[in-house]
């Protein structure tokens, strides 16, 4: 009975509503309203959903990784040695490598995953440094150091080119935005993702029950890597250029510092985790390019200690009570 109220109520938190259109509509008008910044706002897109991949892994199945950005550069590479092949379609390179990042998850995932806390943090951090390690040797295949720069893609739908402007990769990144959002609001609010959010509270009663805890864990990582491998792709393809910097550790820290900052578990957090971090680090950075990491120090300082849930959690704290005022007025 207990499991059947928790699985209602974690099924009508992801009821859609009408609200969440606003997000999208903002990110539209900021195409007409600040068209200089659309660079800007095409890394965001392809944060939001790195950091929104890094989320479903430890938001709503409790697999806290460092290696995350494995996947994200295994979907960057992937997309462009496609293009160093020939191969310039950019939708399907999306796809493409977004299946190759998840099968590698698929392949390590039954052995990671049975690891929990401390030691699955420590392992996965060193597959991330092997990882990165052997791309840097690798060099004939990589580029090593050099990366693989002058990357070409065909315009998106034979129609729309790729831009010095970035309107098209803007627009490209944000509908892929869209499309990444929809998915992981169907996986989260099915009997799946409820089984996620019990084996993240409580595996043991999961496996009591009988659930298949080691396979949904699984399956979960390997859907979770597929979207890093999304965001690496148009990583590469928004960029022209991918380096080891894609593999790079950090990148698995900024999006686990965004999720953080927003609100662990909320899939709109990963958006507004990457939109706050990112416009903050690029004022730091034209403000002093030496110091930036002290103003995301200092926020995240801020917001851990004064906010429970982050951004998200004050917000909803903030409306709660406003609320019962409005109800005691009455």
């Amino acid at each position: 009975m207990t499991l059947a109220i928790e699985s209602s109520k974690a099924l009508v938190q992801y009821r859609f509503s009408t609200y969440e259109l606003i997000p999208f509509a903002v990110a539209i008008a900021f195409y007409f309203v600040l068209p200089d910044y659309l660079p800007l706002g095409t890394a965001i897109c392809v944060t939001a959903i790195f950091a929104l991949s890094l989320d479903l892994v430890i938001g709503y199945a409790g697999i806290v990784t460092l290696g995350h950005s494995v996947f994200f550069g295994i979907g960057a590479y992937s997309a462009a040695l496609l293009s160093r092949s020939g191969w310039g379609e950019p939708v399907s390179t999306v796809i493409a490598a977004a299946a190759v990042a998840a099968f590698f998850a698929l392949l390590s995932g039954p052995l990671l995953l049975r690891l929990r806390g401390l030691p699955l943090i420590m392992v996965t951090l060193g597959v991330a440094s092997v990882v990165s390690e052997a791309a840097n040797k690798l060099s004939w295949l990589t580029g090593g150091n050099d990366g693989l720069p002058g990357l070409i893609f065909d315009p998106v739908f034979k129609m729309f080119a790729w831009s010095i402007d970035g309107k098209t990769a803007y627009l490209y990144a944000l509908a892929w935005l869209f499309v990444v959002l929809i998915v992981a609001r169907t996986v989260v609010s099915s009997s799946f993702g409820v089984a996620l959010q019990g084996i993240r509270q409580n595996e043991l009663r999961m496996r009591l029950i009988g659930a298949p805890v080691l396979s949904q864990l699984v399956a979960v990582y390997a859907l979770s890597a597929g979207v890093a491998g999304v965001a690496g792709a148009l990583y590469a393809q928004s960029n022209g250029f991918v380096g080891l910097e894609a593999l790079s550790v950090d990148q698995g820290v900024f999006a686990l510092a965004m999720i953080v900052l927003s609100g662990i578990g909320r899939l709109y957090g990963a958006i507004v985790g990457a939109v706050v971090y990112m416009v903050v680090q690029y004022t730091a950075q034209q403000w002093d390019p030496y110091y930036w990491m002290l103003a995301i120090g200092v926020m995240l300082v801020l917001v851990v200690r004064f906010s429970k849930g982050g951004i998200l959690g004050a917000l909803d704290a903030l409306s709660a009570g406003l609320k019962r005022r409005m109800e005691t007025r009455l």
